[in-house]
């Protein structure tokens, strides 16, 4: 059906999940080395998972990143600028702050990142202040300007483009910034307790046949969601739901109409969002738009707020934000 586009709000939210949607801050080509101290070359698009006990990566290291751009590492970088919020969680998660000499402008987790010197983001790189941190390596999503990128490589400076589009991306993308950093044991604990977050969601939803599965929808700012292809949709359908937006593929702009055809069980929403002239959150703006009242979700009180940037981030947290979402669509099942 085509149905009347909703009015956008224009937030700063919805052009940094955009810019993360586009860029994907977190590997989706991940490399490691076949074993202990080989190194190897894969290709872009290969998922690592961990197999032996994380040990000292051995230089030089030579890995591909998602563009299938091959870099060397002599050494382990001592000097790191990351240019998205999930991959500044990422470093940081796995006890990179010495190392980090510049972040995100977004980059508002953990509070230490905060005080670090900002970097401008992925569309819009402040390439003098990334040139005077003089760092290493840049963690950069995919959608980093060419010109920045060929710019900044020109004057001897690592551009490594990352692009995740799983979880399980993101969590090889952790243990693949523990491998470049030598800091494996502190990637793998992180991502240990990642694993251990999803496999509790699936225990908890695998009795959930497949006509059981609630409708969910997802709207992260006004008017947007997300469709097949993207790690929040792969969220809630690790939750055991059926995302309603999978229509379609990617971030993209809803149709009421739609919406309401689809008729969700559950309706997800961004906590953060309010509309900067009358204060409504984005749940007041959800139920009051016309029938909209006829939902399901909007009839049976199931319209919930998320964190933003558990659902929105392919870093660290993501799985706190499966949690989440479970919890949102079977309270029953996630007390």
């Amino acid at each position: 059906m085509a149905g009347k586009k909703i009015k956008v709000w224009t937030t700063g939210l919805l052009a940094l999940i955009l810019a993360v949607g586009l860029s994907a801050c977190g590997a989706n080509g991940k490399n490691a080395e076949n074993k202990e101290g080989q190194a190897s070359s894969q290709q872009p698009g290969q998922t690592v998972t961990a197999q032996v006990p994380p040990g000292k990566t051995v230089y030089p290291l030579t890995l591909k990143d998602a563009t299938g751009q091959e870099f060397t590492f002599k050494k382990a970088p001592d000097k790191i600028v990351s240019v998205s919020p999930a991959e500044t969680e990422a470093l940081f998660a796995i006890g990179l702050d010495k190392e980090v000499v510049g972040v995100s402008d977004y980059s508002d987790y953990p509070e230490a990142a905060t005080k670090k010197p900002k970097m401008g983001g992925i569309m819009k790189p402040n390439e003098e202040a990334i040139i005077a941190a003089n760092p290493e390596v840049v963690f950069a999503g995919i959608s980093l300007s060419e010109q920045a990128t060929t710019k900044l490589r020109d004057m001897g400076i690592m551009i490594f483009k990352t692009e995740p589009k799983t979880v399980e991306d993101v969590i090889a993308n952790i243990e693949l910034y523990g491998k470049i950093t030598d800091h494996q044991k502190e990637a793998r604990a992180v991502t240990d307790k990642m694993r251990a977050d999803v496999a509790e969601v699936k225990e908890g939803v695998k009795n959930i046949g497949k006509g059981q599965k609630l409708r969910v929808y997802v709207e992260f700012s006004p008017g947007w969601t997300v469709g097949k292809g993207e790690f929040m949709d792969e969220l809630i359908t690790l939750a055991g739901g059926e995302n309603v937006g999978a229509t379609q593929k990617g971030w993209y702009q809803i149709s009421e109409e739609n919406i309401i055809a689809a008729n969700p069980d559950v309706i997800l929403y961004s906590k953060s969002v309010k509309d900067d002239k009358t204060g409504q959150t984005l749940g007041d703006i959800i139920k009051a738009r016309s029938g909209w009242d006829q939902i399901s979700a909007v009839r049976n009180h199931r319209v919930f707020a998320v964190d933003d940037n558990l659902i929105s981030r392919p870093g660290p947290r993501v799985t706190e934000g499966l949690k989440e979402v479970a919890k949102g669509v079977y309270p029953e099942i996630f007390k």
